[in-house]
This record gives C-alpha cells, sequence and structure tokens, in this order.
C-alpha cells in the first residue's frame, strides 16, 4: 500500500501558508521588543548573574507551529491509499461505447442531442448508480481503444466519460467485434462470478473487422455476458446533409446484436430514444451481485479532525507552559 497526503483545497492551504510567512516577515522587520535599561545591569551581566533559558523561543516555535497547523486544515488534508483492495458485493462491468461517425447524428425532433450526448448521460448515470461494482470503458470507432481500467473509482470514471468526444479515435468505421475482444481482454483475469459486457452501437461491423463468431468464442470461453444495445432505428433512413446532400443514416443489425446477447447468455435492446436508454440501462441494473475483493485506485481518508486534536494539545500546552511554568521568567 502507498500512502501520501493530499488536499482538497490545495489553493487555500497555500494562500493561508503565504498570509502567516508574511506575517512573520514584516513582524521581524518592523516588531522592535520593549528594552528596559537599570543601572545594575553590566554588573550582573558581567557576573553572569541572568537566566539564559529559551522559554520565549520555545513559546514562539509552538505559536508558529500551531498557525502553520492551521493553515493546512483549511485545506483540508486526506491520507490517500493508492492502491486498496476491499470485499464488497458487486460485479464486473465493461461499459463498450461505439464512437463512430454516425453517433453524431439526431434522430428525435423532441431531444436535440446527438445519439453519442444520450449515450454519454446515460452510461454516466448507470455509473453513479451502480455502487458496489467495477466497470471498466472501451471505445470503438475505426479502431478499438481501452479507454478505463476495471476501476471502483467512480468519480474517475464519470470524469473520463463526461469528458469524451467523438474524434479521440478515427471515427470512419465500427469495429465492433473487436471492441468487444478488447474488453473481453480487460475481463479475463476478474476474479468476480458476474463478468459483464455492455455493447452500445448504431450500425453494424466495417470491412475488415474480426469474425462475429471470434468475439463470442472468446466471450463464452471466459464466462463473459454481454447485453446489446441498438441506439437509432433497426430501418434505414435518410436525411438531407448541407454538403453531400441524400445521406443514409446506418440502421442497426439486430440479427447480429441479438445472436451475439443470447450465445452468451445476455440480452438484446432497442432503444429509440432516452427514456429507452434510461429504461435499458435500469433493466440491467437489477443483475445479480456477487462478493469479491476490488482494487480502488483511490482511497480517502480525511484526516481534519486527528490534526485538530495536534492544534488543541498545542494549544494546551502553550496556555500550561505561559501561565504556570514560566510565567515569572
Amino acid at each position: 500500500m502507498n500512502y501520501f497526503i493530499r488536499f482538497v483545497h490545495p489553493w487555500l492551504a497555500c494562500g493561508a501558508l503565504i498570509v502567516i510567512l508574511l506575517s512573520m516577515y514584516f513582524r521581524k522587520k518592523i516588531h522592535r521588543p520593549v528594552i528596559y535599561r537599570h543601572s545594575l545591569g553590566s554588573i550582573i551581566k558581567n557576573r553572569m548573574q541572568f537566566s539564559a533559558h529559551p522559554y520565549q523561543m520555545i513559546i514562539y516555535c509552538m505559536q508558529v507551529l500551531i498557525f502553520f497547523l492551521l493553515a493546512c486544515l483549511s485545506g483540508r488534508p486526506q491520507l490517500v491509499d493508492s492502491r486498496s483492495v476491499v470485499p464488497v458485493k458487486g460485479i464486473d462491468i465493461v461499459l463498450v461505447l461505439d464512437v463512430s461517425g454516425s453517433m453524431q447524428f439526431q434522430d428525435y425532433d423532441d431531444d436535440q442531442r446527438s445519439r453519442f450526448d444520450v449515450a454519454k448521460a446515460e452510461a454516466e448515470r448507470f455509473i453513479q448508480k451502480r455502487v458496489h461494482d467495477s466497470l471498466g470503458l472501451v471505445l470503438f470507432g475505426k479502431d478499438a481503444l481501452s479507454r478505463c481500467p476495471i476501476t471502483a473509482d467512480k468519480l474517475l470514471l464519470q470524469e473520463i466519460v463526461r469528458d469524451l468526444k467523438l474524434g479521440i479515435i478515427d471515427p470512419d468505421g465500427t469495429m465492433l467485434i473487436t471492441g468487444i475482444v478488447t474488453a473481453a481482454n480487460r475481463l479475463k483475469n476478474s476474479k468476480a462470478k458476474s463478468k459483464i459486457m455492455i455493447v452500445l452501437t448504431d450500425g453494424e461491423p466495417s470491412e475488415g473487422d474480426i469474425s462475429p463468431s471470434v468475439g463470442i468464442d472468446v466471450a463464452k470461453k471466459l464466462g463473459i455476458k454481454i447485453y446489446t444495445v441498438g441506439i437509432g432505428s433497426e430501418e434505414s433512413h435518410v436525411f438531407m446533409h448541407p454538403l453531400y446532400g441524400l445521406v443514409e443514416k446506418p440502421k442497426v443489425n439486430k440479427e447480429l446484436l441479438t445472436k451475439i446477447a443470447h450465445e452468451t447468455g445476455g440480452s438484446y435492446f432497442m432503444a429509440h430514444n432516452a427514456k429507452d436508454m434510461r429504461k435499458i440501462y435500469d433493466t440491467i441494473d437489477l443483475l445479480e451481485k456477487t462478493e469479491h475483493d476490488v482494487p480502488i485506485f483511490s482511497l480517502y481518508y480525511d484526516i481534519v479532525i486527528p490534526c485538530v486534536g495536534i492544534v488543541l494539545f498545542l494549544v494546551l500546552c502553550k496556555l500550561i507552559l505561559s501561565t504556570f511554568i514560566w510565567f515569572a521568567l
């Protein structure tokens, strides 16, 4: 396990530290201690009859330490376990998302979002609901890309999905089966009893893609259940492109997606709009759960309360020393 400390609000802590340092600097430049002159002062000094106890420096250092700790507390310190393994009840899921050029199409007059925007929004919502599951993300267009490994860090995965844009990989193609095999490679070392793949696409495989039977065989050998989701339409449609004139929208290959799902123990769904997409994810959300260990890439522990305890202890020590021990020095 690798531990380190981070601040939730680092700039707030840095600002407080700068104020403290500037205050110390100007105090040193401006402050002049009070000097008392006595007629017997030189005699006492010559006879070494004075106290050289550094109580003032000790009190000052304690004050500085207290202020520095308070500045750090303003940034909300956390102890970070960079990689921890904890037992949870959940399943391993990989989202396989089509990022081909046709995902930019809009299908409905009452929803101005593209297919890709709808898929992103509902995928992010699904990730948020799967509290105890580990999820990963694979993208496919003309190539396939493993965008995020299987992780239980939902905030990380949601941020990745939120930042996705068409064009992250070449959009001139739909390597559907290559994406499935890439996702299967992510799940092959999973120790979960339930391994799920959710494949979302609006078209059919391009020329040069792997044979569907290969993807199905790989998934079956690894015990992966595939849920396929078609988005768009199962029928061909044309639309007027401002540059190219009449252009045909790709149709969902229902037969292929149904075959992939049924032969691996999953189901095929068709999402005609955003509401259908949400219902589909809610249906998949009812999957069985199994207990297994999952790696959490960043486990955070707030250490504000222990730090407050240290500050209060230092304040108490300073008060005791300056009030009952060194008050007469």
